[in-house]
């Protein structure tokens, strides 16, 4: 599975990244997880608020941090 952190580093990018890397090893999941900075790679996706949470070339939450267990839905279910 890759995830895809979008955003310019702020500090909800890095929690939403930590966030979802812990929701992974939660379900025992293989990932990979990439941090996209660039603003014209994030816009490439549809995406005009971070952070944002791409797993597998799909956007999956926009604009916030949502909660482990609702991080755990959206890698679990793909």
């Amino acid at each position: 599975m890759k995830i895809q952190i979008l955003g310019t580093g702020c500090p909800k990018c890095k929690a939403l990244g930590e966030a979802a890397e812990h929701a992974a090893k939660d379900l025992g999941i293989a990932y990979e997880i990439e941090k996209v900075t660039d603003i014209e790679k994030i816009m490439s996706f549809g995406v005009m608020m971070t952070p944002a949470l791409v797993v597998d070339g799909d956007v999956k939450v926009v604009g916030k941090i949502p909660s482990g267990e609702e991080l755990k839905v959206m890698l679990g279910s793909k």
